[in-house]
């Protein structure tokens, strides 16, 4: 068995895409994993159709959203694994994107992770186990001129994952960003 059994695994984003393929992976290693999305009914299909550990609802992009979600992944226990990959992205012209859309994408791509990680990674700390994975993407080093609100995200990601695993120097945590 690998050294995954039975970990409770939160793979955020993961009712299609990279998010279910993680979690699909991660299922298959033994882990214990929870999904999570904002639409009840598709999360519910999904977790029979992968045979997923349970799943948690809520909108990431708002603080009450998160504080949702880490209320219900509590009740399930300590979370081991944590992969942040709930995340938005679109082709816009610069010129065209207000504020309230870079504060969105700064909300969801961001904030998320900031608000899951305070919430959860105490208690890695505390248990010296755990792992964080915050999914981001190579727009984080090479941005693109129509994407540039969605790379500006990434990069702050790989930043706040690398001061974060400063954090956990001495500890049997550990934290890394990956390029989807």
């Amino acid at each position: 068995m690998s050294d995954l059994a039975n970990k409770l695994t939160l793979v955020t984003g993961s009712t299609k895409g990279i998010g279910k393929a993680i979690a699909e992976a991660f299922i298959d290693k033994g882990a214990r994993v929870v999904i999570h999305g904002r639409n009840r009914a598709e999360l519910e299909d999904v977790k029979a159709a992968i045979g997923a550990f349970a799943c948690v609802d809520g909108d990431l992009g708002a603080t009450e959203g998160c504080d949702s979600v880490i209320e219900q992944i509590k009740t399930l226990g300590q979370v081991e694994i944590l992969v942040n990959n709930a995340g938005i992205f679109g082709v816009e012209d610069f010129f065209d994107i207000d504020d309230a859309e870079w504060l969105r994408y700064f909300q969801v791509n961001v904030m998320s992770v900031v608000r899951l990680c305070r919430a959860l990674m105490p208690a890695m700390l505390e248990n010296n186990s755990g792992r964080i994975i915050n999914v981001s993407s190579e727009a984080a080093i090479k941005p693109q001129p129509q994407m540039i609100h969605y790379s500006m995200t990434k990069t702050s990601l790989v930043s706040l994952s690398r001061g974060m695993a400063e954090l956990t120097k001495g500890t049997a945590v550990t934290v890394n960003s990956v390029d989807r």
